[in-house]
């Protein structure tokens, strides 16, 4: 049996093709809504204040660059007083995030809790103490964990090379390191001198690790330390030394940071964020835009990336938080 072909007006198709636009319109709308991700509401303005270790500074620096370009009426400002300074002023409630090469201290946690200050603890990088001598320095290749533990223990009567090893020149060692405020400091302290804070203090000290790298860069005889990226950064001022934990000499690389190979001196960076301070959009998006953009911009800045799958579980954490 043939059935009739139905019959319509050419205004019947005017009305099908206008509603056809009209819900391809929505569709574009929908998508181009779910596609904008929370850090590219180009509408949004505010103002994000981190602070605290000159170790992750660069890496915080980085992603408030990378965050403004997409969010141009937000300002992130990133201060540098330490990770000791700054979570003090985390915990007076003076930031929105403090930047810390180290898990926060009972003391700073009582504090953070006496003022009221909830917070969110996020790992976002690897980093490898350096330590680092001036690259005119022809006859030293590694050092022991001993041997740095006698040269930079407290009370240390280690003044010249040849005090460390016979064979090496009778010359005055120049040292340079973190101030006490340094979560770099307190980690090199604990990992090499077996407690944290007991360090020799006749060196000179500085909460910014550019001057350390001048220091070391400038002075013939000199040895320092510091993170991994401003050796990376400063290569050509400066000569990396191997590590020998009883194990072998191991160089602070990408592949032995991340395994911990190169130890005692790899350990993880934090970035802790205030509860208080999440409930505002433009703190929430710029956490969410370090997390997701973090790993593709640690290269740039010299240190090494968490697993992707860590760094998803962090993620989720904090869209649970909100």
């Amino acid at each position: 049996m043939r059935f009739p072909r139905a019959k319509h007006s050419p205004a019947f198709f005017s009305r099908v093709g206008a509603g056809l636009k009209i819900f391809l319109i929505l569709i574009l709308i929908v998508a181009a809504f779910l596609g904008s991700g929370c850090s590219r509401r180009k509408d949004l303005s505010g103002r994000i204040k981190a602070d605290g270790s000159s170790t992750v500074f660069p890496i915080t620096e980085a992603v408030a660059e990378e965050f403004q370009k997409e969010n141009p009426k937000i300002r992130v400002t990133v201060g540098l007083s330490g990770t000791g300074g700054g979570f003090e002023k985390f915990a007076r409630g003076e930031t929105d995030i403090s930047n810390a090469s180290r898990p926060i201290k009972e003391e700073e946690k009582e504090l953070a809790a006496k003022n009221g200050i909830e917070y969110l603890e996020f790992e976002v990088a690897f980093d490898g103490l350096s330590v680092v001598v001036n690259p005119k320095n022809k006859f030293v290749e590694f050092l022991t964990v001993t041997e740095l533990k006698k040269l930079w223990r407290p009370g240390s009567k280690i003044s010249r090379w040849n005090d460390l090893r016979p064979e090496w020149p009778d010359e005055k060692i120049v040292l340079f390191g973190p101030g006490t405020d340094s979560g770099t400091f307190d980690y090199f302290t604990e990992a090499i001198v077996g407690k944290e804070d007991a360090s020799r203090a006749d060196y000179t000290a500085s909460e910014d690790d550019n001057v350390l790298v001048e220091g070391v860069a400038t002075e013939e005889n000199s040895l320092g330390y510091f993170g991994y990226a401003y050796y990376i950064e400063n290569k050509d001022k400066l000569k990396l030394l191997a590590i020998d934990d009883g194990k072998g000499a191991v160089l602070p690389t990408e592949k032995t940071i991340r395994s911990r190979e190169y130890s005692p001196l790899s350990r993880p960076l934090y970035l802790y964020v205030s509860k208080e301070s999440l409930k505002k959009q433009e703190v929430q998006d710029f956490v969410r835009f370090y997390l997701e953009e973090i790993n593709s911009l640690l290269k740039e800045v010299g240190y090494i990336s968490l697993p992707q799958d860590e760094l998803e579980k962090q993620i989720e954490e904090l869209k649970r938080s909100q």
